[in-house]
């Protein structure tokens, strides 16, 4: 008995043994096979990364969306950006319809989520006491579409986000130093990363997004930048604003003050200073002084308290209001884009519209094309996106250029009158206002549109002058009037470009979109 106990005891450890060993056996298979599967994958990502299709220097609001925009078509794009902390700018605040539709197109609505951003449906439009209001016309289009004003920080940290969500998507703090060229051919960068170390990046396309102060672009371009003006940015605290959801646009004397909400409780005021006048100090009290004494007296009745209170707090900042025309100098294996390439005044709030704008015709020419390898040749083909972005581009540069000159006060007769037409012109509503707020919100951007509104204003003033009796004094002031205003806007135009502007099909290079294999 004792005997067959002993047996009975040394089958069963046999059994447990041999049922362990298999058990550990499949265990160990099955962690080895994952151990497997984690190589291949680390040399997937490691193969992912072993050749960039593009290198995007600069991740403000045209290279993170530029860089979400090309990662979802498949392309391998490396971000270089100089500082990934939050911006803190007091510009890029306030993003019109149309850019908000060419939002909605790159897929990167939801970035004006949950940033506290306010709804804009117009603007209001404020002189010598009377005020207008002047509505965008969206009947068309659904509810949701509207402008939208935010912290600019907010709104780029949520386009960053967006785009190295992605799993083609590269993002890296670092600076760009230099191009990095071969017999005339743009390779790639070289950029010292967040810890100071030198490093080299190539791809075959470097896309350069790197802002209005950019040091690469004359790299790529030969730029003429004008510095129009200074916007002196102060934030209101706790007020209303005479019209909610619109913009404020004050006709002041020397030239025009803006306010709009850019969260729940902050109110941005930017105080437009020409070039003409000295900026005042801040450091030793002057600017306080010139805002407390010249500008405050201007701003509305409403907004008076917030505005000295705003002021005392002392948190004043300024900005160089920059204007570039597009100059492209197509150049093998590189592209400018942003404000880098073209900056206009800020005053209509168009940048990030025309930024988005080319975003979206790049990402059309970039798409069907399966290999980026071939410079020269996509250099060439390239050149069609200087054609193709003309017409709205031109449009709203041509806008903010020739309104903020018409804004701005003047000691000259014709153009008192040029800018008291103006606002009495968009006060007969119709047409003669809803022809040019949609333009001014990138909604209907036409070049043709832009003249014969512009010129309207200026013969509907000849005519208050010529009304009930003329006389040679005020034929002459009518005469000064017209070419006053052809003086404006037609100066604008040819820096920006005529035949592209209203003629982009005589153009060569149009045609080039249409050529793609």
């Amino acid at each position: 008995m004792d005997t067959f106990v002993i047996h009975d005891y040394i089958l069963q450890i046999s059994v447990a043994s041999i049922l362990g060993l298999v058990i550990l056996y499949s265990i160990f298979r099955g962690r080895k096979s994952n151990y497997n599967h984690v190589i291949r994958s680390s040399e997937n990502v490691d193969n992912l990364w072993s050749e960039n299709d593009v290198i995007v220097v600069g991740a403000g609001v045209a290279g993170a969306a530029l860089a979400h925009t090309l990662a979802k078509d498949g392309r391998r794009v490396h971000v270089i950006e100089r500082d990934l902390t939050e911006p803190d700018r007091i510009v890029g605040e306030l993003l019109q319809p149309g850019g908000y539709l060419k939002l909605i197109e790159l897929g990167l609505k939801d970035c004006v989520d949950d940033i506290d951003a306010q709804r804009v449906v117009g603007y209001g439009l404020f002189k010598d006491g009377k005020n207008i209001r002047l509505s965008y016309p969206l009947e068309q289009f659904t509810a949701d579409v509207a402008g939208r004003s935010f912290h600019n920080g907010r709104f780029i940290q949520k386009m960053r986000e967006k785009a190295a969500s992605l799993p083609y998507v590269r993002l890296e703090q670092g600076t760009v130093t230099s191009l990095l060229e071969e017999k005339g051919v743009v390779k790639g960068v070289q950029y010292k990363t967040k810890n100071g170390e030198e490093m080299k990046a190539y791809a075959p396309l470097t896309i350069v997004c790197d802002g209005c102060f950019s040091n690469l672009r004359r790299s790529l371009c030969s730029p003429k930048v004008e510095v129009p003006s200074h916007f002196v940015g102060l934030i209101l605290e706790n007020c209303k604003l005479p019209f909610s959801n619109h913009g404020h646009v004050i006709l002041a004397d020397p030239s025009p003050i803006l306010f709009y909400q850019i969260s729940t409780t902050e109110v941005r005021c930017l105080v437009d200073v020409p070039a003409g006048q000295k900026l005042p100090s801040i450091a030793n009290g002057e600017m306080a002084k010139y805002l407390k004494t010249a500008v405050a007296p201007q701003v509305p009745p409403e907004l008076y308290e917030s505005f000295v209170a705003a002021v005392d707090k002392c948190n004043i900042r300024t900005m160089p209001n920059r204007s570039m025309p597009a100059t492209p100098q197509p150049t093998p294996g590189a592209i400018l884009m942003g404000d880098a390439f073209n900056m206009r005044h800020p005053l209509t709030g168009g940048g990030m519209t025309v930024a988005l704008s080319d975003i979206v015709i790049l990402r059309d020419l970039l798409k069907p094309l399966k290999s980026l390898n071939n410079s020269e040749a996509l250099c060439k083909y390239l050149e069609s996106f200087y054609t193709l972005r003309k017409p709205v581009a031109s449009t709203i540069n041509t806008l903010a250029g020739a309104l903020y000159k018409v804004f701005c006060a003047s000691s000259d007769d014709a153009h008192k009158e040029m800018r008291e037409a103006c606002f009495d012109y968009l006060s007969l509503g119709g047409e003669c206002s809803n022809g040019p707020v949609a333009l001014l919100s990138g909604l209907n951007p036409r070049p043709l549109s832009l003249v014969i509104h512009f010129f309207a204003v200026a013969v509907y003033g000849v005519g208050r002058l010529l009304l009930p009796f003329p006389s040679p004094k005020r034929l002459w002031l009518g005469v000064r009037l017209l070419t006053g205003a052809a003086g404006i806007i037609f100066p604008i135009m040819k820096a920006e470009g005529l035949r592209q502007m209203f003629f982009p099909a005589t153009v060569p290079a149009y045609y080039r979109s249409l050529q793609v294999k």
